[in-house]
């Protein structure tokens, strides 16, 4: 036993074949019109930016691309997925985030390097400013000098 769909009634496109008594050889749904002018006329000013002067064989060239690009949008519009959607889940494609493939940042970055106008002094001069200004705390805090720790005398004999 066959089960028919309902499938034959969404099938039928809604086609215009051209003013009464004078149709068109091709049938063309209205949705094909809807995409093809718009396309039409941005092959052709992308033509014109391409510095191609307007004649005879760059319009007709238009026109194929226009028919390629045309049917290729189409075939992606049906009952199921009205132009609508299909316009929708393009602008959704093309605005979506990407994963990014190069890194940011290195080892080293030339941002995070400071320059300082004056010369860094060194340790142990670093020490004596700071007791001099009274944040060193301990013994030599008032401006004394620290007495020099030195080297464990060597042990008599050996």
């Amino acid at each position: 036993m066959r089960i028919r769909t309902d499938d034959e009634v969404y099938r039928v496109d809604a086609v215009w074949l051209g003013p009464p008594k004078a149709t068109f050889p091709w049938r063309a749904r209205y949705v094909a019109w809807l995409v093809g002018i718009p396309v039409f006329l941005i092959v052709l000013t992308v033509e014109r930016w391409a510095g191609w002067s307007f004649g005879f064989f760059s319009t007709a060239w238009a026109f194929v691309a226009t028919i390629v690009i045309t049917r290729l949008i189409t075939a992606k519009i049906s009952h199921e997925r009205p132009l609508g959607a299909v316009a929708a889940m393009a602008a959704k494609e093309l605005n979506t985030p990407r994963e990014r493939t190069t890194g940011t940042g290195g080892a080293a970055s030339a941002s995070r390097v400071r320059v300082r106008a004056s010369r860094p002094l060194p340790k142990h001069r670093r020490r004596r400013q700071y007791q001099h200004h009274g944040y060193g705390g301990g013994a030599g805090a008032q401006g004394t000098p620290r007495a020099r720790r030195s080297r464990p005398a060597a042990r008599a004999g050996r």
